[in-house]
């Protein structure tokens, strides 16, 4: 049994997609902690893994919430800090925040991933999923 890849991401009613200029409520961000909650890891591609860690790495390390965070975003900081991440990227020399970096075969390394024993890998992201899409068994 393969564990299952999950894949999310937010709509908003006239399309946008940008998280850096749709406004999340804390309905959103609710639900988005408990889905990232019921993975053993994220995986992400570069252009997320940097929105991500930029936005939400600073206040769980300092506990100090930046002017535009509410407080209700505080337990999907929480949860996507300590969350695994696989980082898929040809750029980046190194990742931290408690990630691994994946390179090579992308197909080959989500196959791999999924063969491992646990609950499930979650992703999102607009062109990383485009490139995470479903492949044939090897």
């Amino acid at each position: 049994m393969t564990r299952p890849l999950r894949y999310s991401i937010n709509v908003t009613l006239d399309g946008c997609c940008d998280h850096r200029v749709m406004i999340p409520d804390a309905d959103l961000h609710r639900h988005a902690a408990g889905r990232i909650a019921e993975a053993d890891a994220l995986l992400f591609g570069r252009v997320t893994y940097e929105l991500m860690e930029a936005g939400w790495r600073p206040f769980a390390r300092t506990g100090a919430r930046p002017d535009w965070m509410e407080p209700w975003m505080e337990p999907f900081a929480r949860t996507i800090d300590g969350a695994k991440k696989y980082v898929v990227s040809s750029t980046l020399d190194r990742v931290d925040w408690n990630a691994e970096l994946v390179r090579g075969d992308l197909g080959a390394a989500v196959r791999r991933l999924k063969q491992e024993p646990g609950k499930g890998l979650f992703t999102g992201g607009g062109p990383f999923a485009c490139a995470s899409a479903p492949w044939p068994a090897a």
